[in-house]
């Protein structure tokens, strides 16, 4: 059955994705900043959820749907915006959403309640959710072949950037001049953005077969389905799951959803996305990898954090510090990794990314209660060289194996992988350390015997420390059994954050025997842009 992409022809699709940049370069960097724009968007408001929820004097439990608003949005908007970009031209859509994103976040800090904020946060959401999907697409139609490669290595690299170091841009942020600029920093880097996509990317007409034969319901049904289950994915974890009727609810609807698309583009004579195409070869490996890469590099995007906040009290600027040794090594790592690929099979390189990846989680998965930022070197800087190499290696096998009509249905894969990668590992992580830490609460505790020659000794320790603070012996005391309570709490958490590096640890050496099933690629050409490369 053929996708509504593949119902053209090739020559009608080149034009649709792609025309002809004057200058491919300053395109692809419009591209590659909003990749940046859109993935440090969404730290920022996680990393700074806080400092927001306190101007509108927002609930914990209320403020949590501010960051879920936005990536809700990115999810409805992403896998249908490079048929955005196939009808419209990259061009258009980009100008279009690009004013939309700023604008909506120029405004937001000026919300009076939370209801505003959650409003331009899913607008903001909706417009960014077209930059990554067109990045890659872009990158691939517009760049010689030769160069493609490094497109897509900087593309890996932006997201490594913007995703490590937004913790040190809130962090300055909120202690140098406010927590507006959270949302205002990404607002005014749009300028530049669309300066690059105005005098980079060529002019299209509007491809009126596409748009005349649009499969509307297929995509309402593929973005308020995904949406729906990413949402309860977001939320699970504070809810508790499946004893929450909205949980339940939310998981149902999307699941049905998902179901009627899946029905309808195998049904449809002339489907938005070939999901034959989906099942076919290595892609349904290659689309676990870039999920299950979006879930591991949570052993520092989430762990990390996590451990610097509640054990050793950091901020977001001293937590950022810690980061930046994921981040900045990136700028020497990406065209490495990209002249690497030039010459290996990318299967190689892959292999080696995610192996550096499971090392690092193991030194890591040492620590104790005393770690601090240069304590945690050793495993950033290891995991910098391994992320790299995994997710580049990736993409790159991946577009071996595509063909200029498939890349439709590739950039709408892409952008839900990422996106749900990142969710299911979140919702997945956020639990199992919080379990783990009731349990090894449970456990350590156990060990607190009322009475005990040892446990009176630590608790007249505590109290001869908070005595001169304290009013009177009783409040000592008190304070005492509490500052010990709080020790048996941190010592369970690093115990759980151990699970935890561990865990992905061992994930990645299931990661790399998968690996073994990878095929070669077809042997036909693959077409980038306008030319055909064998393929290696």
């Amino acid at each position: 059955m053929a996708s509504l992409a593949t119902s053209i022809p090739v020559d009608h699709a080149s034009r649709a994705c792609a025309g002809t940049a004057t200058r491919p370069f300053i395109g692809v960097i419009a591209v590659l900043l909003g990749a940046v724009i859109s993935t440090l968007a969404g730290r920022l408001t996680t990393f700074g959820l806080a400092d927001v929820r306190g101007a509108v004097h927002a609930g914990f439990d209320e403020g949590a749907w501010i960051p879920t608003a936005f990536t809700v949005g990115q999810m409805l908007i992403g896998p249908v915006s490079v048929w955005l970009g196939m009808v419209f031209g990259p061009r258009r859509v980009l100008m279009v959403s690009g004013t939309i994103f700023a604008v909506s976040n120029l405004l937001l800090p000026y919300s009076p309640d939370l209801a505003t904020i959650l409003a331009f946060q899913t607008v903001s959401g909706l417009a960014s959710g077209t930059f990554i999907p067109l990045a890659i697409s872009f990158v691939i139609q517009n760049l010689p072949t030769r160069l493609v490669i490094y497109g897509v290595a900087a593309y890996s690299m932006n997201l490594e950037l913007s995703l490590n170091i937004s913790a040190s841009v809130e962090g300055w942020f909120v202690d140098h001049w406010s927590w507006q600029w959270i949302f205002w920093d990404t607002a005014l880097l749009m300028p530049l953005m669309l300066t690059c996509v105005h005098f980079g990317m060529p002019r299209q007409t509007t491809n009126r077969t596409l748009l005349k034969g649009a499969d509307w319901w297929g995509m309402l049904y593929a973005s308020l389905g995904l949406s729906a289950i990413y949402a309860a994915l977001d939320q699970g974890n504070r809810l508790d799951w499946l004893q929450s009727g909205l949980i339940n609810g939310l998981l149902i609807a999307g699941a049905i959803l998902v179901a009627a698309f899946v029905v309808r583009e195998l049904t449809h004579d002339r489907p938005w996305l070939n999901l034959r195409f989906v099942i076919r070869g290595n892609f349904p490996l290659l689309i676990l990898y870039i999920t299950f890469f979006r879930l591991v590099i949570l052993s520092t995007a989430y762990i990390i954090p996590q451990y610097l906040a509640t054990i050793q009290n950091y901020r977001a600027l001293e937590t950022g510090g810690v980061l930046l040794w994921i981040a900045l090594p990136q700028f020497l790592i990406a065209p490495v990794v990209a002249t690497f690929l030039r010459f290996v099979d990318p299967r190689v390189p892959m292999a080696f990314g995610f192996a550096m990846v499971g090392y690092a989680c193991f030194i890591a998965g040492q620590l104790t209660h005393d770690w601090a930022t240069q304590d945690f070197l050793p495993s950033q800087l290891l995991q910098a060289v391994g992320q790299t190499f995994a997710l580049t290696s990736v993409v790159w096998f991946s577009l071996k194996h595509l063909e200029l009509k498939e890349v439709l249905t590739f950039g709408a894969l892409l952008q839900t992988a990422r996106l749900f990668g990142g969710e299911l590992g979140s919702g997945f992580i956020q639990t199992f350390l919080r379990v783990r830490e009731q349990i090894y609460s449970n456990l350590v505790g156990l060990h607190v015997i009322v009475g005990s020659h040892a446990t009176e000794q630590r608790l007249q320790h505590y109290a001869n420390a908070v005595g001169g603070r304290s009013n009177g012996t009783t409040h000592a005391t008190a304070r005492s059994a509490a500052l010990l309570a709080h020790s048996v709490q941190n010592q369970a958490n690093v115990l759980s954050y151990i699970d935890g590096f561990m865990l992905f640890g061992f994930a990645t050496i299931g990661a790399l025997v998968l690996m073994l099933l990878l095929k070669n690629p077809p042997a036909q050409p693959l077409i980038l842009g306008s030319t055909a490369v064998e393929r290696g």
